[in-house]
């Protein structure tokens, strides 16, 4: 449940301007760099962070970090229209030097985020949703999959699924060539390069974004998942700075796998309708594209990308269905097999590989290992987003397992069946065939359909899996373009709709000018050159990310440490009696029923709490707004703790259920919907409803929660947690820093009676 907003509520009890209370009643000024500082309480980053990016309501254009973006990337583009042979050897010169010297620095990048995602995925913080505790997903798994698989796949895959295999066969870059241990290790090359490198850094991205954004209420951009690391300053100049790398590693990345998806389809349409092949074809098809994009992007998520989504995933199917039954199925599925086996025994290994004692590794690397990592690196931020926006109530280890596996399997899947059958044809003795797929790979993977049965079916099949490939990337690229150079404080909402036009249009004014200054190889320079600005964003995302699961995980160990006196039900749902178990179990109440009990039950339990806290010298007050019932209230009680400690929140709220269609004694007689009160804290439902208990039951609980709620205040202190929970430092008067202390005049609430 959104909680509403300060303005609709009216307040009890206000602490003083500027001022905070003390440990258990001493106040404490605010420091004074409090608005351009990191947040160092949990309580900063859900209540400080949202208000300092929401300052509108609407979406809006960021236009330094569009102009800047749209000048990087149409400079870039008359360069290499205008001057195309210039363009290209000064980037071939750039990207030498990047190979010799940071080659190691890509390696070491994608590396250490497959072991960021896994950690987090195995940790007891990855069972944290994207969103609200009690927030659920809103697609469906194959949905789900089907637009991970079709976002984070460009039509580049089909393009290097024939290229790859061959060329590491004739020429590897450690092996004998054309030798047997040479042809155990073509495919895997490829598989290695489309494996889980690309998609760590997908979950890496997506998971930041997504979990700032529908758990903290923040924006869902880069900056953003930033925000604990820099603070207020992600508003400023480096916020626009970090965006403007982004979207322009975006660009690069999709206009790449735009240009490789013209390359490739311009061999199918002049195949099926005998058009001439060349550069004029393949702008006709950018052109016809872009357009199929802007009427495709104009539809949202839902309608537009989810439909592509799941066409894309039966057509290829289909394709590979077809190959695999009409190929040499016996010699497809046995090398899969192995395939898969010897890519899982040699992924530590070929992950840390740079080929530094191997002559001409740097070259190898640069054209192939560093290509793909610094390719992933640039789509990470529009990959992720996507990601993100897909994704809202997934836990974070559903979404980096689900996002590692399902479309890796897809994409080996495609590059073991068209791998191994180009490699087959190889074997086999076909030079001429290996030597078109190196030299011009388009030609060769068209020439390896060709080669099949009922080739114009499989022809026309591949061409339309192609053209879905590329429209899925083109359209969610400008949606996620759009979103970039926006200011967007609304996660569910997108950016302008002429925004998302405007983005692909530039992307293919940036593709054209590759075209143009060299093809493929030129977008490959291209991309390795201005992917290098987002391994710098990755670095901090995850000290950003690592900083405020520290969080998670002391809220979490605080809540199972509890004092003697606690009961021992954990803190979850408040102890009734058997009678009110019974009483509750067919028991539906309607909106009037619930408010009557709120008025009876509730709203006296929480006055009293609320008053006694006061007149034992805590700061607290208690709150009261409209809820989802038009009759029914929020009660919120807070106590504020010291500074940059994380006050205490007890909030109860109804929450709407569909009665069920059996068993039901409803006392709302023919109502198919009821209301449950259920409890809040700052990260979500607790899951229990407060229905039907007496006024002392919920003081116990208050109580119960409270002492819960120090118990990890405790805990964080004890273990470091500075940064994230508790304050930078802690006074030295302070006889003992760990242990909150009462007033001496104040009776500890546990020993009254």
């Amino acid at each position: 449940m959104p909680e509403p907003d300060d303005a609709q509520r009216s307040e009890e009890h206000l602490p003083a301007p500027g001022v905070e209370r003390g440990r258990f009643g001493a106040t404490e000024r605010r420091t004074t760099d409090r608005d351009t500082r990191p947040p160092s309480s949990s309580t900063e980053l859900r209540t400080k962070g949202p208000a300092d990016f929401a300052d509108r309501s609407k979406p809006r254009i960021n236009w330094l970090v569009f102009i800047s973006a749209s000048l990087i990337i149409l400079t870039f583009s008359l360069w290499a229209i205008l001057s195309p042979d210039h363009a290209a050897g000064t980037m071939s010169l750039a990207v030498k030097w990047i190979s010799v010297n940071l080659g190691w620095f890509y390696v070491l990048t994608i590396t250490l985020a497959i072991l960021f995602v896994l950690w987090v995925a195995l940790s007891k913080e990855g069972g944290v949703r994207l969103g609200p505790d009690h927030s659920r997903p809103q697609y469906n798994l194959f949905t789900w999959v089907s637009m991970l698989f079709a976002a984070g796949v460009g039509i580049d895959m089909l393009f290097y699924s024939v290229t790859g295999p061959v060329t590491q066969y004739i020429a590897p870059p450690s092996v004998t060539p054309e030798s047997a241990e040479a042809a155990q290790d073509a495919v895997i090359w490829t598989m290695f390069h489309y494996g889980i490198a690309g998609w760590s850094v997908y979950a890496l991205l997506g998971m930041a974004m997504g979990y700032f954004a529908y758990r903290w209420g923040m924006p869902l951009s880069i900056r953003a998942a930033l925000y604990p690391l820099l603070g207020k300053r992600v508003r400023g100049r480096m916020g626009d700075a970090i965006d403007v790398f982004a979207l322009v590693g975006t660009v690069f990345g999709v206009a790449t796998s735009m240009g490789i998806g013209v390359v490739l389809l311009n061999v199918g349409f002049s195949l099926l309708f005998g058009l001439p092949e060349g550069l004029s074809l393949q702008i006709a098809l950018v052109a016809v594209a872009v357009a199929m994009t802007i009427a495709a992007c104009t539809s949202g998520v839902d309608r537009g990308i989810r439909m592509i989504s799941e066409l894309n995933l039966w057509v290829a199917g289909a394709m590979i269905a077809y190959i695999l039954i009409s190929g040499n199925t016996a010699f497809l599925l046995s090398t899969m097999v192995e395939n898969i086996g010897r890519f899982v025994f040699t992924l530590p290994e070929r992950t840390l590989e740079t080929f530094g004692y191997v002559e001409g590794g740097a070259e190898w690397m640069s054209s192939w290992t560093l290509f793909f990592w610094a390719f992933w690196l640039a789509w990470g931020p529009f990959v992720g987003l996507f990601l993100a926006r897909i994704s809202r109530g997934r836990t974070l280890r559903e979404f980096v397992i689900a996002a590692i596996t399902a479309p890796v399997l897809c994409d080996f899947l495609i590059v073991t069946i068209f791998g191994n059958s180009a490699l087959r044809k190889v074997l086999d003795g076909d030079s001429e065939f290996a030597a078109l797929a190196m030299a011009n790979p388009q030609h060769g993977w068209y020439a390896l359909l060709q080669s099949l049965p009922g080739a114009s079916f499989l022809i026309g099949l591949a061409t339309l899996s192609g053209m879905l490939f590329y429209l899925t990337s083109a359209n969610s690229g400008a949606m996620v373009m759009a979103n970039f150079s926006s200011s967007i404080p609304d996660p569910a909402q997108d950016g302008a709709k002429w925004l998302r036009i405007y983005w692909a249009l530039v992307t293919a004014v940036l593709t054209i000018g590759m075209l143009m200054a060299g093809g493929v190889r030129t977008m490959e320079l291209a991309t390795l050159i201005f992917a290098l600005p987002v391994t710098i964003i990755v670095y901090l995302v995850m000290a950003s990310f690592s900083k405020v699961l520290r969080m998670e995980r002391a809220e979490r160990e605080g809540i199972t440490r509890r004092t003697p006196q606690v009961a021992a039900h954990g803190g979850h749902a408040p102890e009734k009696t058997w009678r009110q178990r019974l009483a509750q179990i067919r028991s539906y109440p309607s909106e009037r029923a619930v408010a009557r009990f709120e008025t009876d039950v509730v709203s006296p339990a929480l006055r009293d709490v609320s008053a006694e806290f006061t007149t034992l010298g805590y700061t607290a007050s208690l709150t009261v707004g409209p809820g989802a019932g038009g009759a029914i209230s929020e009660y919120t009680l807070l106590v504020t703790m010291p500074a940059g400690q994380r006050d205490f929140q007890y909030r109860v709220a109804p929450v709407q259920a569909a009665v069920p269609t059996f068993g039901a004694r409803s006392m709302s007689r023919g109502a198919d919907v009821y209301y449950r009160l259920e409890v809040f804290t700052q990260t979500g439902s607790e899951g229990y409803d407060l229905m039907g208990l007496t006024s002392q039951q919920v003081i116990d609980d208050v109580i119960d929660r409270y002492e819960a709620h120090l118990a990890f205040l405790q805990y964080s202190n004890e273990h470091a947690y500075e940064s994230v929970i508790t304050p930078t430092h802690v006074p030295h008067s302070d006889p003992n820093p760990h242990v909150p202390e009462e007033p001496d005049d104040v009776e500890p609430i546990e020993d009254r009676q």
